[in-house]
């Protein structure tokens, strides 16, 4: 039976950090990665699904003063963001960062980690839309990811998630299931949202990260 999103990540919270380590293997290692994208300059980060805050432990040691907001539908994931980094200047946000506003030209740079892997092409066009507008000019979006390998694994798990869904009669919400999307779709989506540039920047098996630049004012994007 599918589980709704935030009810999934809500009974799994205290287990959380361990179990998904050893659920991804090499992949594991993006957590620390996703950090040796962000720019130097960054003072203010944007932290899609941001859950227990696994990646935040590199990013603050690179970046020790930058400020984080972080968005997530588990408040129990959040809690234990929060016991972890008492000190460090955080916003979080308990809901979906479909639904909330992120604002303009607000943020130096953006993250989501594992997170994005649950949702159709048109939700994350729709997201990237909304994230490219809240960064300022020459901002940063690193996306680190559970990808297909290619458009036939792709296309057999969306086609399970609708099967699936309609044997269970959800028609609407958010229910956890992975539906990773390739590399190459991801990009489409990225500069289909307005960002200038995208490009691989590293791979561990399946687990990806991908880094999109907002174009300066006035630049049209490639």
């Amino acid at each position: 039976m599918l589980e709704r999103m935030d009810e999934f990540f809500n009974v799994r919270a205290q287990e959380y950090d361990v179990r998904q380590v050893q659920n991804i293997g090499p992949g594991a290692e993006g957590y620390e990665r996703v950090a040796d994208y962000l720019p130097a300059f960054t003072r203010s980060l944007l932290d899609l699904g941001c859950g227990t805050g696994l990646e935040l432990k590199a990013i603050f040691k690179k970046l020790p003063r930058v400020k984080v907001t972080g968005i997530d539908f588990a408040r129990d994931m959040l809690q234990k963001l929060r016991e972890k980094y008492p000190e460090k200047e955080v916003e979080l946000i308990c809901g979906s960062y479909f639904d909330v506003e992120f604002g303009e030209n607000r943020y130096d740079a953006a993250v989501s980690v594992e997170t994005l892997h649950h949702f159709t092409h048109g939700e994350k066009t729709g997201l990237y839309k909304k994230l490219c507008r809240a960064l300022k000019e020459n901002g940063v979006y690193v996306e680190c990811d559970y990808m297909a390998p290619d458009q036939a694994y792709e296309d057999f798990y969306f086609a399970e998630n609708r099967r699936i869904r309609t044997e269970q009669g959800i028609t609407e919400g958010f229910f956890h299931y992975d539906t990773p999307c390739t590399v190459e779709n991801q990009i489409k989506m990225l500069l289909g949202a307005g960002f200038c540039m995208v490009e691989k920047v590293w791979q561990a098996e399946n687990t990806v990260i991908l880094m999109a630049k907002k174009s300066p004012q006035g630049e049209l994007c490639r």
